[in-house]
């Protein structure tokens, strides 16, 4: 019975892709976002009534169809491991998938390929389900390829502006570099202890089995590169701000509930392996923090309303891989379930607005916005007071957690992470009042057009902002629901933070910080009615910012460039080599040729004697010979 269900929740939506790839266009629009949303509907319904199995019993599902591959003392079974990290993490990919399925009926109505929009976007949680469920990094990386297929596939879909298609290469281009990583750390670890499994790897670390300390950092370091490029921290981050490019509904599926989190799901499933290399860590959460607050001030003076969400994401990622690197696992989860709450109502309330809008995303052409779509302003405030750290709001519960994590750690990273904290209460309520107070500033005819988006979009804006603004209740300080459930999955104790004078203060802060930024934004964007300059017209650091460091023009003339000269000088070598071999032969068939027509005269006395000739040679060459 458990295996006839795990099947039907991973393949459902693959049936959803099928069935809409191959008779989707013959199906009304409607139809063809109703199928999909009902696929990853059932997958949802699956993944509860395992999570309330898993939470009565404690024990974990276990799933082995069949043994995939055997070399020597290595092999590899096809099973899926439904455990509580699993199967908690399936919960918000299935079910905010299905929201955001229900979300894109409407969103999408008008687009002549819908169909093929719900198909990618089935592929992409039957791919998101696979690197969940699987029992080994072998399927693990499945998914993980999959997920970056379907990235690239929906980030170009609007494939005939050519701008869209480099952002969707980029994306894919990325992460194959983070992906190499990855797959080296797999070779690595398949070598040090002749399994992929996670429950038997797990197992030979636990009963002390004899590991080479330098190959495994190796191999741990290698995972990290592989989830900096799914989760976009530095160096590989610049990919995510470009994946705007793709419809609004993608944008939310890959920051909140499927790709950019497969990188913090790997990390913590292998957390028994990164227990035992303190220096990758340490890496992990330097680059976590770093990450967080160069994002967060890169987002301070973007104009487009997603690109300012997806700066937000990669700042908010950083936070994570910062609670990773300090070993608070559970914590990192905590965040990234909130996180997946609070973002897809934002980006989903982007999408609201950029659909009344008409395709406008432009803050600076907004305003004035929440007299006229009170349920999308209500939704975004909520998720904006979530993302600020504010109390009693998901997001204040998490980050709070993660700050105070990193206090007891490393003082100094706690001030990285404070700093970008306070930016993100500025920025999100910069776009905030930028987009739905003051006075409408776009054109006659989108003021004229301006209405609340249909129920389809509104109803799960709605239950997404309820979750938002309740989901901290999972794991509230020193009473911890999730830090209770995910131990049997933790091979550390749970980090437990009681309510003391220390907890506190820090909770004080991180409060005082939050309201400093917003308080900052209200003056300048409410108070004085600042609007951002035109194009061209930043100057000093806001221009450095604007132009994100230029870290995309450096690793074009550092990396890119370089690179397309080294491929243009083999190409022009091989092709002059080639060339040169080619036209030379048939240079000399040309000569020989010529030649030989000389002497075909027509005499035949001459050709007589030629024959006599040759005659004479082979008798007098068979005489010597003897």
């Amino acid at each position: 019975m458990d295996t006839n269900l795990a099947l039907l929740l991973l393949f459902a939506p693959f049936a959803g892709f099928l069935f809409n790839v191959f008779f989707g266009k013959k199906l009304s629009r409607n139809a063809a976002g109703t199928l999909g949303t009902v696929a990853v509907a059932v997958s949802f319904g699956v993944t509860l009534s395992f999570f309330l199995q898993v939470v009565n019993t404690g024990e974990p599902i276990m799933v082995n169809l069949f043994e995939w591959m055997r070399l020597a003392n290595f092999s590899v079974d096809f099973g899926f491991q439904l455990d509580q990290l699993s199967l908690l993490w399936l919960m918000f990919v299935t079910g905010i998938g299905t929201l955001i399925h229900m979300y894109s009926i409407s969103y999408m109505h008008d687009d002549e390929n819908i169909h093929k929009f719900f198909a990618y976007l089935n592929l992409f949680v039957f791919f998101m389900i696979t690197l969940v469920m699987g029992s080994n990094l072998l399927i693990m990386f499945i998914g993980w390829e999959g997920v970056g297929l379907c990235s690239y596939l929906l980030i170009g879909f609007w494939y005939k502006n050519q701008e869209y298609n480099d952002a969707a290469k980029k994306a894919f281009i990325m992460n194959r570099i983070g992906d190499l990583g990855f797959l080296i750390g797999i070779f690595i670890i398949g070598y040090l202890f002749h399994s992929l499994d996670y429950v038997q790897i797990k197992s030979m670390i636990d009963n002390g089995w004899d590991v080479n300390a330098s190959l495994l950092g190796i191999a741990a370091l290698c995972l990290f590169i592989g989830a900096c490029g799914k989760s976009a921290q530095i160096p590989l981050y610049t990919w995510l701000p470009d994946a705007m490019a793709g419809p609004t509904p993608v944008s939310a599926l890959i920051h909140a509930a499927t790709m950019v989190t497969a990188g913090i799901f790997m990390i913590t499933r292998m957390n028994f392996l990164f227990n035992l290399t303190p220096d990758v860590q340490s890496i992990i959460a330097i680059v976590g923090a770093v990450t967080s607050l160069v994002a967060a001030s890169i987002g301070l003076v973007q104009n487009d309303i997603k690109k300012v969400l997806a700066y937000s994401t990669v700042s908010q990622l950083g936070l994570m891989f910062l609670a990773l690197g300090l070993g608070a696992y559970e914590i990192a989860v905590f965040h990234v379930i909130t996180h997946a709450f609070f973002k897809a109502c934002l980006f989903l309330g982007s999408g609201s607005v950029i659909h009344a809008l008409h395709g406008e995303q432009d803050m600076r052409n907004m305003g004035g916005l929440r007299k006229v779509m009170k349920i999308t302003f209500a939704t975004f405030l909520i998720s904006t007071l979530a993302i600020s750290g504010l109390p009693p709001f998901s997001g204040f519960f998490s980050k709070d957690e993660i700050l105070m994590t990193a206090y007891h750690h490393n003082p100094v990273l706690w001030v990285i992470g404070s700093v970008a904290s306070i930016m993100t209460a500025f920025y999100m309520f910069r776009l905030l009042y930028l987009t739905f107070y003051k006075d409408f500033r776009g054109t006659e005819e989108q003021k004229h057009h301006l209405h609340e988006s249909p129920s389809l979009i509104t109803i799960p804006l709605i239950v997404l902002a309820i979750l938002a603004l309740v989901g901290g209740a999972i794991s509230l300080p020193g009473n911890s629901w999730l830090n209770h459930y995910l131990a049997p999955v933790m091979a550390a104790p749970a980090h437990h933070h009681e309510l003391d004078s220390t907890t506190y203060m820090l909770m004080g802060i991180a409060v005082v910080g939050a309201f400093i930024g917003i308080g900052i934004a209200y003056f300048k964007y409410i108070k004085n009615g600042a609007v951002p300059a035109p194009d061209g017209k930043q100057t000093g650091i806001v221009k450095v910012l604007y132009n994100k460091y230029y870290v995309d023009e450096i690793y074009m003339a550092v990396i890119v460039k370089p690179i397309y000269a080294i491929g243009s000088f083999f190409k022009n070598v091989t092709e002059a080599a080639i060339s040169g071999l080619v036209f030379g032969l048939g240079w000399a068939a040309n000569m020989l040729g010529a030649e030989g027509k000389t002497i075909q005269n027509g005499s035949v006395g001459f050709y007589l004697f030629v024959f006599v000739a040759g005659i004479c040679s082979i008798i007098g060459y068979i005489f010597l010979a003897k």
